[in-house]
């Protein structure tokens, strides 16, 4: 990718020779991954992909701390030993390099683990930490996750060869923390919208303060800033009070007196003398934000992450837009990067883009024309959306897993929002094989059960549609999962992810259909019927006299229709 962008364009196009750059890299080959296995009769575990759902699950944590006690051979330790060596105190990151992850039209985004080594203590304790996050990256090859992707994917034959990434962590000391100024993930074609001015081909960001691992991966408790590359100032968010709720409130880093990857409340970490400071924040003056005019006069006012400033410069922008319609023409199909972003003390500002990792987004199809039939009867209509409407069409439905909203809403106890994450994990495995969509509250894949149903690729993975359901009367600025490694599954899974506001205008929620219909969880799964009231599935021909569900999604005019047909 790095090479792409290095060569000569035609007259007019930006000169990307002295702007964009990539890290100081090194690379195990996969030959120490075979070493590895033998030098620790590990061999046996290569029929783990073979198992099922419960048999991996149940074996990975065993698994995993048998590869964190591994050996090395002498002559790869004597490497890293040097490797430590040369880059002395540098943070490292240990990233996977698998075959199957680099093939086109798959992504393997997220299934492998990667681990930050702060490397600040001696040269023994660092080999220690090294050695540790590269064996734990070989053991990810038999995480869940990955290995029912590939059985979804039909992949399991295939010999998974590992090689490993490990990189110069790109950033600056700020006091006690590394970090980069911005990081992220950067798609080249944007099949999302929250507005129709936004053009997809000209890309989308999602962007944060500190290291990308809070941008890369859902995090329960955040927000990354979701840049549309056509508009970039334009967001799903209006008011102060909105965009302080959705702005990023802790940043990722690397704490260098503790000698560990650490989290942050933004308050903690963001000073008015951060180089740079006016570009990402503004100060919060209660009823509005206001720009910072002054960065060296500030006070201890507080200040709200909003890029605003940054959107508004014309060199960053069309630095990030230039780099990923570039590397879409190329590779000949829409891409994701990951990146970091350096932002220079000339005035005015110059940024140079570090690029982590570039890979193609999805082997789906976005040319498709489709249209909303406009002849379906009211009564035949279960919900139509009308914001941030994917593209693509889901037939011959039969089954509809329903998590009321309402009822999770009332769930006083951890416990059972866990077991209900786990109850769509069983359904998932049970209607193998039937056409169903997901429906329910908030924001799935999240890690915190207050915001929605705690699920993983690996319990959702059958589905053909995600729709995520706005969760109270008064949320309607529910962050859907596209950006994140969640997305990511869903998008090369052809599972359609779409949000839903049955508290906007122009939305139709058929509340009816669903409190109407039969319940048939106790048929499917007799041990999970007590969770009845809180998650329902509905056999859609059973209730309809041998009707089906069709869900056809337009992102032109911004419209998804769920409807039954014969």
């Amino acid at each position: 990718a790095w090479k792409i962008l290095m060569r000569d364009e035609p007259s007019g196009d930006l000169d990307l020779r002295h702007m964009v750059t990539i890290p100081d890299s090194y690379f195990i080959g996969a030959n120490v991954f075979y070493d590895f296995h033998a030098v620790n009769q590990l061999e046996g575990f290569i029929n783990q992909k073979y198992r099922t759902q419960e048999e991996i699950e149940a074996d990975y944590p065993r698994i995993k701390g048998i590869y964190a006690e591994g050996r090395f051979p002498a002559n790869v330790i004597s490497r890293l030993w040097q490797l430590l060596t040369e880059v002395g105190k540098t943070p490292l990151i240990v990233r996977s390099s698998s075959l199957l992850e680099d093939n086109f039209g798959f992504s393997f985004a997220g299934k492998y683990d990667s681990f930050f080594c702060p490397n600040q203590g001696t040269l023994e304790e660092n080999l220690v930490a090294l050695t540790r996050a590269i064996s734990w990256v070989y053991a990810s090859v038999l995480s869940p996750d990955a290995l029912l992707y590939r059985q979804q994917m039909g992949l399991v034959d295939y010999d998974e060869r590992m090689g490993i990434l490990i990189q110069k962590v790109q950033g600056q000391r700020y006091g006690d923390y590394f970090f980069p100024t911005l990081a992220g993930v950067g798609f080249s074609h944007n099949p999302f919208r929250w507005n129709r001015k936004i053009r997809p081909q000209d890309g989308l960001l999602r962007m944060v303060f500190g290291l990308g691992t809070r941008a890369v991966d859902r995090v329960g408790n955040d927000y990354p800033r979701m840049v549309p590359l056509s508009h970039p100032q334009l967001r799903p968010e209006a008011g102060a009070d909105q965009v302080r709720k959705y702005s990023q409130q802790f940043v990722d880093l690397i704490d260098l007196r503790d000698n560990k990857f650490a989290v942050r409340p933004v308050s903690d970490v963001l000073g008015a003398d951060y180089p740079g400071v006016h570009l990402l924040a503004a100060l919060d003056k209660g009823d509005y934000l206001q720009t910072i005019y002054a960065p060296g006069v500030l006070g201890q006012e507080r200040l709200i992450l909003t890029f605003d400033e940054l959107l508004k410069n014309h060199r960053f922008v069309t630095l990030m837009r230039t780099v990923l319609a570039k590397l879409e023409r190329h590779y000949g199909r829409p891409v994701d990067i990951e990146f970091t972003v350096e932002v220079t003390d000339e005035r005015p500002p110059n940024f140079v883009l570090h690029l982590l990792q570039c890979r193609p987004l999805s082997s789906q199809e976005w040319g498709e024309s489709l249209r909303i039939p406009s002849d379906v009867p009211p009564e035949d209509v279960i919900f139509l959306a009308r914001r941030l409407v994917p593209h693509g069409r889901v037939e011959d439905v039969r089954y509809i897993v329903y998590v009321d909203p309402a009822q999770y809403e009332s769930i006083p106890d951890y416990e059972t929002r866990f077991e209900l994450a786990r109850v769509v994990g069983r359904l998932n495995k049970q209607l193998e094989g039937e056409r169903f969509i997901l429906m329910g509250p908030g924001r799935w894949g999240t890690s915190n059960v207050e915001l929605g149903l705690k699920v993983t690729y690996a319990d959702i993975y059958n589905t053909q549609a995600l729709i995520e359901i706005a969760q109270s009367a008064t949320d309607d600025t529910l962050e859907v999962s596209y950006g994140t490694h969640f997305f990511q599954d869903l998008v090369e899974s052809r599972i359609y992810p779409l949000p839903l506001y049955p508290n906007t205008p122009g939305t139709v929620f058929n509340t009816a259909f669903f409190k109407r219909s039969a319940n048939v969880l106790a048929e499917l799964l007799p041990a999970d019927a007590p969770l009845a009231p809180f998650i329902r599935v509905i056999d859609v021909p059973a209730v309809t006299g041998g009707r089906h569900l069709e869900l056809v999604m337009d992102d032109e005019r911004d419209e998804a229709l769920a409807y039954l047909v014969w």
